[in-house]
């Protein structure tokens, strides 16, 4: 099996030859990569996957698969293998014969479609169900047979199509496992497709953040969650999210709107510019003795039992949330010392877009807060 390089260059889709669902997207996922596509319901995920499959026609720009263009040619002559978000089994044929359904085609022989079949089912612990109908399957086991149809076809690409979306929490988590492993042994090219941040951080080699059908960013998870390349990034990746707020700065001070400041010991951007300032929630902490900090209300708790959600008041329209590990004894409406260290300060253009500008590289020097 020849693993394949997919490319998209310059592609663009509109359906009424106007306005474009899909903006100048160039992207190369690398041969045996798991590259996962991720942003909000309605970004475009879907459709690109749809074109890279040729169920959708690409308005402009190339796709190359295998370093062939391959806008114009048939699904069927693609090379790959695809699973549903509803899993598209028949439910009148046994796990058998759904898995084995699309090699009737492929000209292969019985005895190796047998095998294949075989093969598949073991890695995927469907062997003592391969003589069921997908009704007698629960949700985790019918997500297995549309798994091991994909496999036997033997393709050097496999594209998911939020297909964990069906399935409970617990097994959404097992499942994501299995099938990185799967991946990672069979050695194939994936495409996967999911709303679910917490799925594409766990899974991809590299990810790509979509956001009405732009591109935002390309990486590997904790660059991007690192070094998030705008607000809409940095807020949709992270559970929770990172915490953002308008400020302006004078010198070496970060001012709010309600007059709360900040005080760096390093330069800050350009003064009195108005820019977005943010900070992860693990970063912010309870301060001790000695510790430059400010005052902030509490205003809910959440004890998750290994760690614990504290959102507080940072000014009167601006609530931030600290992420401590561990079950802490705070209440609504106390008042709590906290601190960040400057380095954890991510800062961000008004239009949203990160600033060339970065605390990062300075190992010391404390914050001061009022």
């Amino acid at each position: 099996m020849r693993v394949a390089k997919i490319e998209l260059v310059h592609v663009y889709k509109s359906y009424n030859g106007k306005d474009n669902v899909i903006h100048d997207l160039s992207v190369s996922i690398e041969p045996g990569e798991f590259f996962v596509l991720v942003g909000p319901s309605g970004c475009g995920k879907s459709t690109i996957l749809r074109m890279i499959a040729g169920l959708e026609t690409i308005t402009s720009g190339t796709l190359l698969i295998g370093g062939i263009e391959a806008n114009d040619l048939p699904p069927s002559e693609r090379n790959l293998s695809m699973v549903f978000q509803n899993y598209a089994l028949y439910p009148h044929l046994t796990v058998e014969q759904n898995i084995i359904f699309g090699l009737y085609k492929k000209k292969i022989s019985k005895q190796e479609q047998k095998e294949r079949c075989l093969e598949a089912a073991e890695m995927l612990g469907l062997t003592d169900f391969l003589k069921h109908k997908p009704r007698q399957l629960s949700g985790g086991q019918r997500q297995r047979v549309a798994l091991a149809r994909a496999i036997v076809t033997h393709a050097p690409i496999c594209l998911m199509d939020e297909p964990l979306s069906n399935l409970d929490a617990k097994l959404r988590a097992k499942m994501r496992s299995e099938i990185r492993q799967l991946q990672r042994r069979l050695g194939i090219t994936m495409v996967y497709v999911t709303h679910d941040q917490v799925e594409a951080m766990t899974m991809a080699d590299r990810m790509m953040i979509l956001h009405e059908g732009r591109p935002q960013q390309i990486g590997k998870p904790l660059d991007i969650y690192n070094h998030p390349s705008n607000t809409f990034v940095a807020s949709f990746i992270g559970t929770p999210p990172m915490n953002l707020a308008e400020a302006k700065v004078l010198e070496s001070l970060l001012l709010f709107d309600s007059g709360r400041a900040i005080r760096f010991h390093h330069h800050l951007p350009p003064s009195k510019q108005q820019i977005i300032v943010g900070v992860r929630p693990e970063h912010i902490r309870l301060a001790k003795e000695g510790d430059d900090h400010f005052i902030a209300k509490v205003i809910n708790v959440e004890v998750l039992g290994t760690e614990t959600f504290i959102t507080f008041e940072l000014t009167k329209n601006e609530h931030w949330m600290a992420r401590w590990n561990g079950q802490w004894n705070i209440h609504v409406g106390e008042k709590v010392p906290l601190t960040i260290d400057e380095t954890a300060f991510h800062f961000f253009h008004e239009n949203g877009q990160r600033l060339n500008y970065s605390l990062l590289s300075y190992a010391a020097g404390k914050g001061g807060c009022q």
